[in-house]
C-alpha cells in the first residue's frame, strides 16, 4: 500500500510535463516563432524611415541631380538656361588657366588647417580632463568659436588683421616685434597663413570635444596598470592613449576634412578683396565661375561643382581605406 502511495505523483507529474510539452510549439514551427523576433514588416519600417528618407531626397539627392543638370546645361549672363552644353562645361573646368593654382591652394588649405587642429586639439583635449580649477568655464569658452557664425567670425579676423587699425599689428609694434605692419590679407606670402589661422581656430571647439569624448572612454584600469609595469607618461600616451583613441580619431578627421574643404564663408570673407583665383579654393573658384568672374557661366561653375563632390568623396575614400589597412596588419 505504501509502495503504490509513493509512485502514484510520478505518473501525475509525468503526464503534467506531457500536456505542457503539448501545448508548446515544437521542432521547426518553434525555430520559426523564435527567428521572428525582433523583425518588422517592410510597410511599417518604411513607415519609420519615411522622414529621414524624405530628408534624403529632398536635401541630398533632388540637389545632386539639379546640379548635374546644370552642368550640361549653357546659361545666359543673367542665369537663365538657353540650351545643352553636353560635357563642354567639364572641358572649360579642366582648361582653365587656374585650376592648377586652385587645387593647389586647396590642398594647401586642407592639409594645413586639419593636421595643425588635430595635433593641437589632442593637447587642449588632454589638458582639459584634468581637474583644475574653472575647468567648466574654461569648457565653455573653447565651445563659443564652434557656436558663431562663420561669417561673423571671418569679419572678426578682417578687423583683427587690418593693415592700419588691426589689433594684431598694434601689438605687434608696440612690442617693436615688427617696424612696418603686416598686409595679412593683401600679400600674398602672409594670405594663405592668415587663412589657415581662421580655419584652426573654428575648428578647434568640435575636435576638442571629440577628443575628451574619446579620453574619457579609455579605462582607468588601463593605465594604472601600464604605470604599475613602469611604463613612462609618453609610453602610456604613445602605445596606450593613442591606440584607444583611434575611433575618434577616425571621426574627427573624416568630419573636419569634408568641413574645412567645404568651408566658403572663411576662404571667401578673407579673401574677396583679392582679384582672381590666387588665394581660392575649389569652393571659391567655383562660386566665382558663377558670379565674379569674366566667365559668369552658371554650367561652368556646376561642373566645378560636380567636381568637387567627386573629390571630397575621393579623399574620405582614400583615408578610410588607410586606417583599414593599418587597422588590419595590427590585428
Amino acid at each position: 500500500m505504501s509502495d503504490s502511495t509513493a509512485v502514484t505523483p510520478a505518473p501525475a507529474d509525468s503526464a503534467g510535463a506531457g500536456a505542457t510539452r503539448s501545448r508548446m510549439p515544437s521542432g521547426p514551427f518553434r525555430r520559426k516563432r523564435a527567428g521572428r523576433i525582433g523583425q518588422v514588416q517592410p510597410l511599417v519600417a518604411l513607415l519609420w524611415l519615411a522622414p529621414a528618407l524624405a530628408l534624403i531626397l529632398g536635401v541630398v539627392l533632388y540637389p545632386a541631380v539639379k546640379l548635374f543638370d546644370a552642368s550640361r546645361g549653357q546659361f545666359s549672363i543673367t542665369g537663365l538656361r538657353t540650351g545643352d552644353a553636353g560635357w563642354a562645361n567639364y572641358q572649360k573646368v579642366l582648361e582653365h588657366q587656374d585650376l592648377g593654382q586652385v587645387l593647389r591652394n586647396t590642398v594647401v588649405w586642407v592639409v594645413a588647417v586639419v593636421a595643425f587642429t588635430i595635433v593641437i586639439g589632442l593637447a587642449l583635449a588632454q589638458f582639459l580632463v584634468k581637474s583644475f580649477p574653472g575647468r567648466r568655464f574654461v569648457r565653455w569658452a573653447v565651445i563659443v568659436p564652434w557656436a558663431a557664425s562663420l561669417v561673423i567670425t571671418s569679419q572678426l579676423f578682417v578687423l583683427l588683421y587690418d593693415y592700419n587699425y588691426g589689433v594684431i599689428n598694434y601689438v605687434l609694434l608696440k612690442l617693436h616685434l615688427i617696424s612696418t605692419p603686416i598686409d595679412f590679407l593683401g600679400n600674398d606670402s602672409w594670405t594663405m597663413f592668415s587663412m589657415v589661422v581662421v580655419g584652426i581656430f573654428v575648428s578647434l571647439p568640435f575636435t576638442i570635444f571629440v577628443f575628451i569624448a574619446g579620453l574619457g572612454a579609455i579605462p582607468d584600469d588601463v593605465m594604472e596598470a601600464a604605470t604599475v609595469d613602469g611604463a613612462s607618461p609618453w609610453q602610456r600616451y604613445w602605445n596606450i592613449t593613442l591606440p584607444l583613441m583611434r575611433p575618434a580619431l577616425m571621426i574627427a578627421t573624416v568630419l573636419n576634412v569634408i568641413y574645412v574643404f567645404n568651408s566658403f564663408p572663411i576662404v571667401y570673407t578673407l579673401n574677396d578683396r583679392n582679384p582672381g583665383y590666387a588665394h581660392d579654393t575649389t569652393i571659391t573658384f567655383m562660386y566665382k565661375l558663377a558670379f565674379k568672374s569674366q566667365e559668369h557661366d552658371v554650367g561652368m561653375s556646376a561642373a566645378a561643382g560636380i567636381f568637387n563632390v567627386l573629390l571630397i568623396l575621393v579623399v574620405v575614400a582614400i583615408y578610410l581605406r588607410i586606417i583599414n589597412v593599418r587597422e588590419e596588419t595590427t590585428r
